[in-house]
C-alpha cells in the first residue's frame, strides 16, 4: 500500500517543489542566511544561531524536540526551498521562508515530505532577520504543544531453508517469563527476583536490580524459553514465585537450541547499538538479527516494517494521519545445509571438552552441508572463522607442491628421526614407526606423516610454490560461502624456518575448519572447490575481517588438475589403508581418502587436532583446539559422522 497523503495547506511530494528567490528591500541584508540557519536548527535543534523576534533559542529547541520525539530515529532533512520578501507597505520588513522537510521512512522510495512557511521580520536596532516561530512551520497546521508521532508495524520475518527446501528456521513458540510489579508489594520484589532467576538460570544480582529499576507497574522479563517438548521449567513451576507470570510468543527459531547455532544466530530486541548504526532503518522494540547470518542477512529476512505517522494534539488526540504504509514480508534466506547431517554433526561436536568443529561438503558442486561448533567455542562460528595452525592435514597442500615439481607418489624421499633447519632442529611426532624412516615412498611419507621429509622439500620448492599449491586446492580463495568466512592463509614470501615449518602445517599457516574441508573436497572432486553455503541473495556478507595482514593474495588462474587429485587421493588412499588413520578403513560404503594432523601451539606440547577425509561425494574436516593428537581426537569424530549417515 502506498503512503496516504492528506491535503494539508502546504503538504506535498519530493517532486513537486519550487524554488524561487526574490529580491530583498533596499532597506535590508539579505534573509536568505537567517532561513538557511533556521533549515540547519531544525535538524540540530540548537537555535543559538538563529535570532528570534518573541522567543528564547532553549525554549524553542524544546519545543522543537517534543514536537518530533515521537518519530524515534527516523532520519529527517530540512531544506530552504525558497525565501522572498513580503510585498507590504508595513513598518517592519518581513520575509518569509518555506521550509522543505523529508522524513526518511525507510529503504524504498516511499518518505513522508512536506513544505512549511516561516516568517522572519528585520529588526532595524540589530539589523537582524529575526525568526516568529510558529509550531506550524515543524509541520504543516501542527498546533501548540502537537506533535508529530510514528507508530510502526513489524513485518513478517522470512525463513531459513536448507537443500531441499527444508525449513530450518521458521517462528516457533516461546514464552516470555518475567515478573508482574503491579502484582507485587515492594518490599516483595527482591526476593521474587531472585527466586526467579535461580529458578531459570539467570544472574540474580543483575535481573534484580532491572527489577528494581523498573516502573511499579512494569512486567520485567527475565528470559525467553522455548515452549516444546523438551522445555524443563514448567508453568505450574514459574506460578510459585510472587508475581511471577508467563507470556505466550512467537520467535524465530531453529528446530532446536543447538542447531547451527554459531552459524544461523539468534533473533531479539535491537539493542541501542544497532538502532544506533541503522541510522533510523531499526526501530526501538524491533526484533532483529542479533548475530549470526540473522545479523548478516537482517535487511533480507526482515523485510519492511510498515508506518503510519499522524499529526496530534498537546492533548493526545489525534488530529490527522500524514503517512501510511503496509509492511514488506522478508524474503526467505536459502542455505545449502542439509538439516540430517547438520543434526549429526552438532551432536558429535557437543561432547567436546574444547572449542570443537565439524564441516561437511559435497565435492560434486560445493555445496556446504554442515556447520558445527561446539558448545566450548562459547557461541563462536569456530567452523567459519576460527584461525589455526593445520597441522599436518597441510601436507597435502605441501604433497601438491612436490608433484607439481616434478615428484610422483613412488618417488624416494628421504625421512630422517630429526633435521635442521638454519639452526633449528625438527623432528617426527613421538610414536613415529621406526620402519618408515630413511629411504621412502613419498606416499608411505604422507600415510605415516614423516615431518623431515617436507620440512627438507621447503627450501628446494619455495614460498610461492606453497601458496600456489594450497590456492589450487581452495585454501586461498576469496570466501565463496556467503557467510563471510575464513578459509586459509598462506604467505608466499615465508623462508628459512618459517618455510620449513609452514610445509608440516605449522609456522604461520592457518585455516579454518572449512578451509580444510575444501582442500579435502577438492582432492576428491577433481578440481578446485569453491565452497557455497548461502544461495543467491541481495544482500553481500562483510568479508570476514580474520586474514592477517601479510596474508598472501590467492594466485589467480591457479587450479588443480584431475591427474594431480588423483596422486594426492592416492596417497591419502594410503593414510586410511596403512597409516595414522587406519579407524576409517572398515567403513561401509566407497573407500575413504583422509589425512590427519596435529599442530602444538606452546610449550606445554598443547595441541590442534585435525582429521580430513573423504568418502565418494562428501568431503569432511574435523577439528578440536586441544587434543591429544589428530587421529586419536579428530578422527573419532570423522569416523562417527561417516558411520551414522542416512544410508
Amino acid at each position: 500500500m502506498r503512503p496516504v497523503y492528506r491535503a494539508l495547506g502546504a503538504l506535498t511530494t519530493v517532486g513537486l517543489l519550487a524554488s524561487t528567490l526574490t529580491a530583498c528591500s533596499a532597506r535590508s541584508p539579505d534573509p536568505q542566511p537567517a532561513a538557511e540557519a533556521l533549515a540547519v536548527a531544525l535538524g540540530s535543534a540548537d537555535f543559538s544561531g538563529v535570532p528570534l523576534a518573541d522567543a528564547q533559542s532553549p525554549e524553542v529547541a524544546e519545543v522543537v524536540q517534543e514536537a518530533f520525539r515521537r518519530m524515534g530515529q527516523i532520519p529527517r532533512t530540512h531544506t530552504l526551498a525558497s525565501i522572498a520578501a513580503d510585498e507590504t507597505d508595513q513598518d517592519v520588513p518581513t520575509a518569509t521562508a518555506v521550509i522543505h522537510t523529508v522524513w526518511d521512512i525507510d529503504d524504498t522510495d516511499e518518505d513522508l515530505a512536506y513544505e512549511t512557511s516561516a516568517v522572519f521580520e528585520f529588526d532595524g536596532e540589530t539589523e537582524q532577520w529575526q525568526l516568529r516561530f510558529d509550531p506550524q512551520l515543524l509541520a504543516p497546521q501542527l498546533s501548540e504543544g502537537g506533535y508529530l508521532a510514528a507508530r510502526h508495524t513489524t513485518a513478517e520475518r522470512g525463513e531459513i531453508h536448507g537443500a531441499d527446501g527444508q525449513v530450518l528456521v521458521t517462528n516457533r513458540p516461546v514464552v516470555r517469563v518475567g515478573l508482574d510489579k503491579s502484582h507485587l508489594e515492594p518490599d516483595l520484589w527482591e526476593g521474587s527476583a531472585r527466586a526467579l532467576a535461580e529458578l531459570v538460570g539467570i544472574d540474580a544480582d543483575a535481573y534484580a536490580e532491572r527489577v528494581a529499576a523498573a516502573g511499579q507497574k512494569a512486567w520485567v522479563e527475565a528470559i525467553v524459553l522455548r515452549d516444546d517438548a523438551d522445555r524443563e521449567i514448567g508453568n505450574d513451576r514459574i506460578a510459585t514465585i510472587a508475581g511471577a507470570t508467563v507470556q505466550q510468543d512467537e520467535l524465530p527459531l531453529a528446530p532446536t537450541r543447538g542447531f547451527a547455532r554459531p552459524l544461523l544466530g539468534t533473533v531479539g530486541q535491537a539493542t541501542a547499538e544497532i538502532i544506533e548504526k541503522s541510522e533510523g532503518s531499526i526501530q526501538a522494540g524491533e526484533q532483529v538479527g542479533l548475530s549470526g547470518l540473522q545479523a548478516t542477512y537482517n535487511s533480507t529476512l526482515a523485510g519492511t516494517p510498515g508506518t503510519t505517522i499522524t499529526r496530534n494534539s498537546a492533548t493526545h488526540e489525534v488530529q490527522d494521519e500524514l503517512f501510511s504504509s503496509s509492511p514488506v514480508p522478508g524474503t526467505d534466506l536459502e542455505l545449502t545445509l542439509d538439516r540430517e547431517l547438520q543434526e549429526l554433526a552438532d551432536t558429535l561436536v557437543a561432547d567436546a571438552q574444547a572449542p570443537a568443529a565439524l564441516v561437511a561438503i559435497r565435492p560434486s558442486d560445493g555445496s556446504v552441508l554442515a556447520v558445527a561448533s561446539g558448545p566450548e567455542s562459547s557461541g563462536y562460528n569456530t567452523a567459519l572463522l576460527g584461525q589455526y595452525a593445520p597441522g599436518s592435514t597441510f601436507k597435502v597442500v605441501s604433497a601438491l607442491a612436490m608433484l607439481r615439481a616434478g615428484a610422483t607418489a613412488e618417488t624416494a624421499v628421504d625421512c630422517p628421526a630429526t633435521t635442521t633447519v638454519d639452526g633449528k632442529s625438527f623432528k617426527n611426532y613421538d610414536g613415529y614407526p621406526a620402519g618408515s624412516l630413511g629411504r621412502i615412498e613419498l606416499r608411505e611419507a604422507v600415510a605415516q606423516s614423516c615431518n623431515t621429509v617436507f620440512v627438507n622439500a621447503g627450501a628446494e620448492l619455495g614460498a610461492p610454490a606453497l601458496a600456489e599449491a594450497a590456492a589450487a586446492l581452495g585454501l586461498t580463495a576469496a570466501d565463496s560461502s556467503g557467510a563471510g568466512a575464513f578459509t586459509g592463509s598462506v604467505p608466499s614470501d615465508s623462508s628459512g624456518t618459517e618455510l620449513a615449518a609452514n610445509m608440516i602445517g605449522q609456522g604461520v599457516v592457518q585455516s579454518s575448519t572449512l578451509g580444510m574441508a575444501t582442500v579435502a573436497a577438492s582432492v576428491a572432486a577433481g578440481h578446485t572447490v569453491n565452497p557455497q553455503l548461502v544461495l543467491e541473495t541481495n544482500d553481500e556478507p562483510e568479508p570476514a575481517d580474520t586474514a592477517p595482514a601479510d596474508s598472501a593474495a590467492a594466485p589467480k588462474g591457479n587450479s588443480l588438475a584431475a591427474d594431480e587429485a588423483e596422486a594426492l587421493a592416492l596417497m591419502m588412499r594410503e593414510v586410511v589403508r596403512s597409516g595414522t588413520l587406519t579407524l576409517l578403513d572398515d567403513l561401509p560404503g566407497d573407500e575413504v581418502i583422509g589425512k590427519s594432523g596435529t599442530a602444538e601451539y606452546d610449550a606445554d606440547r598443547n595441541a590442534h587436532a585435525w582429521t580430513i577425509a573423504a568418502q565418494g561425494d562428501l568431503a569432511i574436516a574435523a577439528f578440536v583446539e586441544d587434543g591429544s593428537g589428530g587421529a586419536q581426537t579428530a578422527g573419532p569424530l570423522v569416523r562417527d559422522f561417516l558411520s551414522g549417515l542416512p544410508r
